[in-house]
């Protein structure tokens, strides 16, 4: 028998993204489109719940909104940029305690492949993030 903590995820893959990335110039190919993964650890008691109903458990549909609505605010230069805004968007959000997040473009050349960044982001590291907002 398993001795390991109870653990629960949210998962959200292949989310495709209406923005605009990136400082193209003649020649460069240029991204189809853009699509998000992003795992949100939360505490078990939100997943195994006792009762239905949208009070017992974490609602993403707000994070979600706030997602696209980063995602059209204006052109990144870099996919990096529009990440760390999201991660600062999940860090709002008490019931989150860690967090893996990717995004990636398509095509990279020739209508093949994709080009991704990929970061992980512990308890500790949101909670600072959490206490610097509430400084500002």
């Amino acid at each position: 028998m398993s001795t390991a903590p109870t653990t629960s995820r949210i998962e959200l893959k292949d989310f495709h993204l209406p923005t605009r990335i990136g400082t193209d110039v003649p020649g460069d190919t240029v991204p189809d489109y853009h699509a998000l993964d992003l795992t949100l650890w939360i505490d078990p008691n939100l997943v195994l719940i006792a009762q239905d109903g949208m009070a017992h458990v974490f609602d993403y549909d707000p994070l979600v909104i706030e997602i696209e609505r980063l995602a059209k605010d204006g052109l990144y230069e870099t996919q990096e940029r529009l990440m760390s805004r999201i991660v600062q968007a999940c860090a709002a959000y008490p019931a989150i305690q860690a967090l893996d997040i990717g995004l990636r473009k398509f095509p990279v050349r020739t209508g093949s492949g994709s080009l991704g960044v990929r970061l992980a982001v512990n308890g500790a590291q949101l909670q600072r993030m959490r206490d610097n907002a509430l400084r500002a």
